[in-house]
């Protein structure tokens, strides 16, 4: 006779992936469709039909750490194609919600951000922060002194030094968050896989894994939700875009204070602001643009597909907030700044709030997709799993 297999299903889990956006769950009646239509899952190892029961059955520690439930893209085609209406690509997102929950380094932001009850404290923290160091520089009442020919100024309302220093902490801070949260899923990765060993070093996949991510490449095979490739891909290259802006305004800083380098040609080396004919401007307005492009793209699809795909949980629309709010308080800041309109101080305190959000609350927010769906697509090249 044959050992029994004892199934202790986590009722708690079940419950958690219900609430959190997979109340179709129990729907699925494991036709298969979804695996059978999904163009992003391996052919010899699909998903997401053994996901959807494995979720039904409570086996959560084959789930939060599992590959394949970050390798799926939500492309929502077996959401599209489900006969029983169980939207796999919804359920898919709420597990992994509860795997960011898991292999976060501290629970307690993890919550917060996830959590629809906490969304008061998800912006309290930052609100807090910026309006005490406002109220010990002298500038609670959202004024400040103006800088050379009587303009407006924001390094005259925050010091870029004072800036620099809470976001350098912050960054560190999400930084050993996503590597301890990479470092816990890739462990739960390998032995849920049975210890797998590759070929090579893991890190010689790194390239390959990064390239397919930044030409998009895995949205491309989806079909209902087409839309959301090129939207991604505005709202990626906008960031970095952005980025690059905030690494060359440091350069321009320091660059003058530290080395002594003085302006010249079109650098404009010192403190701000800078004319709009500085190349960092015009950086700085086309990835604005490209931004906003990005997000109505988004916006647009994500209710064009509402039908097929589902209008999104809270875990999608509080992450989807706060980079609109970082996008519309920079721009509304930047006119206002030009328009000469002292209430810019409010909006660009807003918009501080907003892009310490956006990177403290990283790993645990869904740009913990960034991190994570990435490691795993490194260890399905690993593994030889996406073949």
């Amino acid at each position: 006779m044959s050992d029994a297999t004892v199934i202790k299903p986590d009722l708690q889990f079940v419950n958690e992936i219900i609430k959190g956006g997979g109340e179709s769950l129990k729907k699925c009646y494991q036709c298969a469709t979804c695996s059978v239509v999904c163009n992003v899952t391996p052919e010899g190892n699909p998903f997401p039909r053994k996901e959807m029961v494995l979720a039904q059955w409570g086996q959560k520690d084959k789930l939060v750490t599992s590959a394949d439930v970050w390798l799926c893209h939500q492309c929502s085609d077996c959401t599209a194609y489900c006969p029983r209406g169980a939207k796999p690509g919804e359920v898919l997102n709420a597990i992994r919600k509860q795997s960011i929950k898991e292999v976060a380094l501290f629970p307690l932001f993890a919550q917060i951000a996830t959590n629809p009850a906490l969304v008061w404290l998800l912006f309290a923290i930052p609100a807090v922060l910026f309006y005490v160091i406002l109220v010990v520089l002298g500038n609670g009442s959202f004024t400040a002194p103006r800088a050379e020919g009587g303009v407006m100024a924001y390094h005259k309302f925050v010091p870029v030094p004072v800036i620099d220093t809470v976001f350098i902490l912050t960054a560190i801070f999400a930084a050993f968050s996503a590597f301890t949260g990479i470092k816990r899923l890739w462990s739960g990765m390998v032995k849920n896989s049975g210890g797998a060993q590759g070929s090579g070093s893991p890190f010689s996949h790194i390239v390959p894994a990064v390239t397919t991510i930044l030409a998009h490449k895995k949205f491309a095979d989806c079909t209902v939700n087409k839309g959301r490739q090129l939207g991604h891909m505005f709202l990626f290259y906008a960031f970095a875009g952005l980025a690059v802006v905030t690494t060359w305004a440091i350069v321009y800083l320091y660059g003058f204070e530290l080395l002594g380098i003085q302006p010249f040609g079109i650098f404009h080396f010192g403190e701000s602001p800078y004319p709009m004919s500085d190349p960092v401007k015009l950086l700085a307005l086309a990835s604005s643009v490209a931004f906003a492009i990005g997000v109505v793209i988004i916006l647009m699809n994500r209710f064009a597909q509402a039908g097929k795909a589902g209008i999104g949980s809270y875990f999608d629309w509080i992450f989807l907030t706060i980079v609109i709010g970082v996008g519309a308080t920079g721009m509304l800041s930047w006119a206002l700044r030009l328009a000469d309109m002292e209430i810019g101080y409010f909006v660009y305190y807003l918009h501080l709030v907003f892009v310490w959000s956006l990177f403290a609350y990283a790993p645990y927010s869904k740009f913990a997709h960034l991190f994570y769906r990435t490691t795993a697509m490194v260890f399905a090249k690993y593994t030889g799993r996406d073949k």
